[in-house]
C-alpha cells in the first residue's frame, strides 16, 4: 500500500481547532503542567553553564556548514556507512520510504518490528502502511505505546503523551493490557509497559529506529533516549533499519560534544541523556547482523533551496519552543494537525507538506519570540513565519476578506490626503463601531477608542 504525505488529512483550521481543545479544561491542565515543571529544570541546567550561548554560536554554526555542503556530507556518510557493512537506501518522499522500510521487513519473511521513537516515521505514516502489508509495529517508547494503544495521537515532539495524566494512563493500560490490578504510581506504570514490552524485545527479529545525529566522516548513527528501550531495540533484533531525514547528518564525532550538551538540557531539562547509543554498520557476533540506513528527502530539499526559510533545517527536535510558547501551552498539539507541533511545526510542517495543506499555521504565534531566544539552534522562528505569512499572500491564498483589507489599506496610505479623509470617516463612525463585532478581535478585546483629533491637527495646533 502506498501512502503519501500529501495524501495525508489536510491540517484543520488552527483557529477552529485552539477553540476546540480550549474548552478541554484536563488537557489544558495537563500541557500546563508538563511544560512548566520541563520549563523550571531547563532554566536550572542552562544557568550551570556558563558557555551557554557559545554552545548555541556553535550548533548554529555547525548546522549552517551541513546545509552549505548536504551533499557531500550525505555522500561521505554513505561512503563510511557502506565501508562499515552498512546498507544506504536514498528515498525521494515518504511513499518510497514506507516501501524500502516494507520490502526489508518482508526480504526477511517477518511480519513484526519493535520501535524506538522515530518522528520521520511518524511523519512518513509509517504503522499505516506497514499495517496495510500486514506487518505489525510495536511502540517501545512508553509515551508512545501510550499513544498507540490509546489510539491517539502526538501532541509534543519529545513527550508524545503529554496531554494524558497519570490516571488516564492507568485507565488504558489496564483496559488494553488486560491487567486486574495496576499502582497508580508512574513507577507502576512503567513496571506495567516493561512486563508488555519484554516479550516482544525478545522475539522479534527487526528493529526500527530515528536517528537524532548521524556521523559523516565514521558513518556512524546516535540515538539519545531516557528510557532504555531504543538500547534494546538496536542490539537486540537481527536486522536493524533507522530512518533519518537528510538534515541530521553532522560533519565529525566531535561535533556531537556540542549537541550533547544542547540536546538533553533544552528538551527534558537533563544535563545528560541517560541512554546515548551510537552504532557504526555491522560487528560479526555483535548486534544486528544486518543494518539499513534510510535517508529521506520528503520536502527537505525543497527547503534547502529558501534562502529564508532554510535554518528551518537546523531544528534537533528539543521542543523547547514549544514548552515555551504561550499558544501551544494553551492548546496543546493536536491543534496543529500534525506530528510536528508547536512553533517549529508551525514552520516546518507548511514547507514539508506543502502551502496548501497548512495554510492557517504560519498564523498559529503571536510573534513574541520567545522560541528563538530558548531554541540551541537558533533557528529564527518568528521572521520564518513572517516569510511563510508572505509567502501565503504572494501566491493569492490569503482569505478575500484579508486581501481586500490590505488592499484598501495601501490605497488608503499611499497618499495623505486619503488618509486624511480615511481619519475623519473613522472619527465620524466611532461610535457605531464599538457595537461591530469584527472577527478576530472584538471576541476577545474591546474596541480601542478612536481619538478626538488625529496627530496631524494635534500638530498643527503648535502643541509640539
Amino acid at each position: 500500500m502506498s501512502i503519501h504525505v500529501g495524501e495525508a488529512a489536510e491540517a484543520p483550521d488552527f483557529k477552529k481547532a485552539a477553540h476546540v481543545l480550549l474548552g478541554n479544561k484536563q488537557v489544558r491542565a495537563n500541557v500546563r503542567r508538563a511544560t512548566e515543571t520541563i520549563r523550571n529544570k531547563r532554566a536550572n541546567v542552562v544557568g550551570e553553564m556558563p558557555d551557554w550561548e557559545d554552545l548555541r554560536n556553535s550548533a548554529a554554526a555547525i548546522k549552517q556548514n551541513v546545509l552549505r555542503n548536504l551533499d557531500t556530507y550525505l555522500e561521505q556518510f554513505e561512503a563510511a556507512c557502506t565501508k562499515a557493512g552498512g546498507k544506504v537506501h536514498w528515498a525521494r518522499d515518504a511513499d518510497e520510504a514506507n516501501r524500502i522500510s516494507i520490502g526489508i521487513i518482508q526480504g526477511h519473511q517477518q511480519t513484526e518490528i519493535i520501535k524506538v521513537k522515530t518522528m520521520t516515521s511518524d511523519e512518513t505514516r509509517l504503522n499505516v502502511a506497514l499495517e496495510a502489508a500486514g506487518i505489525t509495529p510495536w511502540e517501545t517508547d512508553l509515551a508512545d505505546l501510550i499513544i498507540q494503544l490509546g489510539h491517539d495521537k502526538p501532541s509534543h515532539i519529545v513527550v508524545p503523551a503529554l496531554h494524558k495524566n497519570k490516571t488516564e494512563i492507568r485507565e488504558l493500560f489496564m483496559r488494553t493490557m488486560g491487567l486486574t490490578e495496576l499502582g497508580s504510581k508512574p513507577e507502576d506504570l512503567a513496571a506495567a509497559a516493561r512486563q508488555y514490552l519484554r516479550e516482544r524485545f525478545l522475539r522479534v527479529k527487526v528493529g526500527f529506529s530515528g536517528a537524532n545525529f548521524a556521523v559523516a566522516e565514521t558513518g556512524s548513527v546516535c540515538v539519545v533516549e531516557s528510557e532504555g528501550n531504543g538500547r534494546m531495540c538496536v542490539t537486540l533484533p537481527d536486522v536493524m533499519i533507522t530512518m533519518l531525514g537528510i538534515e541530521k547528518i553532522i560533519p565529525s564525532f566531535d561535533d556531537l560534544e556540542v549537541f550533547l550538551q544542547l540536546l538533553p538540557r533544552s528538551a527534558t531539562g537533563e544535563r545528560m541523556n541517560p541512554y546515548n547509543s551510537i552504532w557504526t554498520g555491522v560487528t560479526p557476533g555483535d548486534g544486528p547482523k544486518e543494518f539499513h540506513v534510510i535517508l529521506l528527502d520528503n520536502g527537505r530539499t525543497k527547503v534547502l533551496a529558501d534562502g529564508e526559510s532554510r535554518e528551518t533545517l537546523h531544528c534537533i527536535r528539543c521542543a523547547a519552543c514549544l514548552n515555551t510558547c504561550p499558544v501551544y501551552r494553551q492548546t496543546g498539539g493536536h491543534a496543529y494537525g500534525s506530528i510536528y507541533s508547536g512553533p517549529i511545526g508551525a514552520i516546518l510542517t507548511p514547507q514539508l507538506q506543502g502551502m496548501e495543506h497548512s495554510q492557517s499555521l504560519p498564523y498559529a504565534s503571536s510573534l513574541c519570540g520567545a522560541c528563538y531566544e530558548v531554541c540551541p539552534v537558533k533557528i529564527n522562528i518568528p521572521e520564518i513565519l513572517i516569510h511563510l505569512r508572505r509567502r501565503i499572500v504572494e501566491n493569492g491564498d490569503a482569505p478575500q476578506t484579508e486581501r481586500i483589507g490590505m488592499n484598501m489599506a495601501a490605497f488608503t496610505f499611499a497618499d495623505s490626503k486619503r488618509l486624511g479623509v480615511a481619519q475623519k470617516l473613522v472619527q465620524l463612525g466611532n461610535k457605531p463601531m464599538e457595537a461591530i463585532a469584527l472577527p478576530g478581535w472584538s471576541a476577545a478585546r474591546d474596541m480601542p477608542v478612536v481619538p478626538k483629533e488625529t496627530f496631524r491637527e494635534w500638530w498643527a495646533g503648535g502643541r509640539k
